[in-house]
């Protein structure tokens, strides 16, 4: 009985679907076959965004991984004329952050095993791995705003037309923000 108003009530939503996909232009549900190549132009630029804030490891991956889940569980809610895909995956990014930093507070990890590559005489991997860390510290004590738009202009190599999209900003707010907060991080360098 229950299986039948189930069935019944499924099948009155797909002509719905059909009619508010002829009605209202720019309503798309993600399909599967789109998200392999979603998938593989977007990773780089979420992973990159999470190097930023986390650092190289497990952490960047384990929080990229969360960001395609939760876009995943979520694909059907995805509207295009609301926004680009990639606008609602960074939106997505922007709040697994958030939530990470919330529970743990304390930031830590930094890739501690480094794989050394071949030509590279051990002298300059320990100058890279310091500069690194010293650069970290540095974007680590930035306010959570100037993190999130260094973390968008270098980590997932946005312009700052999209991240006024992303962010709400405007375009030359943004610009005089990164030139500022660039020229604080080279003066504490």
């Amino acid at each position: 009985m229950i299986l039948r108003r189930l069935i019944r009530i499924v099948r009155q939503m797909i002509p719905l679907r059909r009619l508010l996909r002829r009605t209202i232009p720019g309503i798309s549900i993600a399909k599967e076959s789109d998200w392999d190549a979603l998938y593989e132009e977007q990773l780089p630029r979420i992973y990159n965004f999470f190097r930023y804030r986390v650092g190289d490891g497990p952490d960047a991956e384990d929080l990229t991984g969360a960001t395609f889940e939760k876009a995943w569980r979520a694909r059907h809610q995805y509207r295009r004329d609301l926004a680009g895909f990639s606008t609602w995956l960074v939106a997505i990014a922007r709040n697994v952050a958030t939530d990470h930093f919330r529970r743990s507070r304390a930031h830590a990890p930094l890739d501690e095993a480094m794989e050394v590559p071949g030509g590279q005489e051990p002298e300059s991997l320990a100058v890279q791995r310091s500069d690194r860390e010293r650069l970290l510290t540095l974007i680590e004590r930035l306010p959570e705003r100037e993190r999130d738009l260094v973390a968008l202009k270098y980590g997932m190599g946005l312009t700052n037309r999209a991240i006024a999209r992303h962010t709400g900003l405007s375009e030359s707010n943004i610009g005089t923000i990164l030139h500022r907060t660039i020229q604080a991080l080279r003066a504490d360098w």
